[in-house]
């Protein structure tokens, strides 16, 4: 089920070039504050990805709220579909 998430999640992330050392920039729009850059797309869609496990990770653990996506829900008590 968390990896259905996670794979829903991604399908929604934005990436653009930037001027910067490392060029690539990606962000889920959905999920506020998480992003991340590589020198390639490959490697930042990698670092977005690990950015997001650790957003569920620190949402799960403080009982914060994540999206409902693709009708899969996350909850710290339970991950239900």
């Amino acid at each position: 089920m968390l990896t259905k998430y996670i794979e829903s999640v991604m399908k929604r992330a934005n990436y653009e070039i930037i001027q910067d050392e490392e060029p690539y920039y990606g962000e889920i729009p959905i999920i506020k504050g998480v992003w991340a850059t590589g020198k390639t797309l490959e490697e930042c869609r990698k670092n977005l990805q690990e950015a997001l496990e650790d957003y569920i990770i620190i949402s799960l653990e403080r009982h914060l709220p994540l999206p409902e996506i693709d009708n899969i829900s996350i909850k710290s008590d339970r991950v239900s579909a």
